[in-house]
């Protein structure tokens, strides 16, 4: 199985405020910071309007 886990250089946790620890896992769209643990889902716009 290939692993869908990316590093995101070049940006910074705005909770722990540390350089180049976010990650980004594609399958669930969740971002997480690898020192403090701070997570984030990603929702996709799927271009609909309501």
């Amino acid at each position: 199985m290939r692993d869908m886990t990316y590093l995101l250089e070049g940006l910074r946790c705005s909770t722990c405020r540390s350089d180049n620890t976010l990650w980004l896992d594609l399958e669930p769209g969740l971002v997480e910071c690898r020192e403090c643990g701070q997570g984030a889902l990603i929702v996709a716009d799927d271009g609909e309007d309501q």
